[in-house]
């Protein structure tokens, strides 16, 4: 079996490795690698880094320092963004949208590409460059669970990380709808929170499924 630390893991995979996916917003990057630790113990692997900040390429690079993480970058918008995350050794990619012109680079290149989608028109592009794996963004505020099943009747073929607005009370019902592989949130790390509550929050979430 494929080990999604692996450069061969598919989205897929990836996806299918934890319930939730962090999406962090690293200031410092003095502060990546203990948080990294602190939700790899608590059982999630997965870690998206948001491109928000000047820390973001740094705190990729100290996260990847930590046994189980499998280290992604998000917020990927342009041709330069991909090509400094993966300079950085990002090991799948995020994008809020979805354009040809930023998904054909990312797709030749076969790291794991995760694109932002908001309606059918999206899904559509995504289909036509031979995805099917999509980020469902930004989720409650274009619908919610409603808008999303509404989309996966025609899209049977499609699997979603919902993220945007989702948390610890509504991911539950978000994971039971079969087309959700995982969703994104932020509620894991709360501003302030020390590495232990981090962890115990990780824990949580890394239950929630199933």
């Amino acid at each position: 079996m494929t080990d999604p630390m692996s450069q061969s893991a598919t989205i897929d995979q990836i996806m299918r490795t934890s319930a939730v996916i962090p999406v962090l917003v690293i200031d410092d990057a003095a502060t990546a690698r203990p948080l990294a630790a602190a939700l790899v113990a608590g059982g999630l692997r997965v870690l998206e880094v948001t491109l928000r900040t000047p820390a973001a390429l740094e705190a990729i690079r100290e996260m990847k320092q930590v046994p189980g993480a499998i280290v992604g970058a998000g917020t990927v918008v342009n041709a330069d963004q991909f090509a400094s995350a993966m300079a950085a050794g990002a090991e799948f990619i995020v994008s809020p949208g979805l354009t040809e012109r930023l998904a054909r680079p990312i797709i030749d290149s076969g790291v794991p590409f995760l694109p932002g989608v908001a309606n059918a028109g999206d899904i559509m592009v995504g289909l036509d460059l031979g995805l099917t794996h999509f980020k469902f963004f930004p989720a409650e505020a274009n619908g919610g669970l409603k808008a999303l099943k509404a989309l996966a009747g025609p899209f049977y073929q499609c699997k979603f990380c919902p993220t945007g607005g989702i948390s610890e009370s509504t991911a539950p019902e978000w994971l039971a709808f079969e087309p959700v592989l995982c969703v994104g949130g932020s509620w894991v790390t709360p501003k302030g929170a020390d590495m232990a509550a981090v962890t115990t929050l990780a824990n949580a979430a890394s239950g929630l499924r199933g």
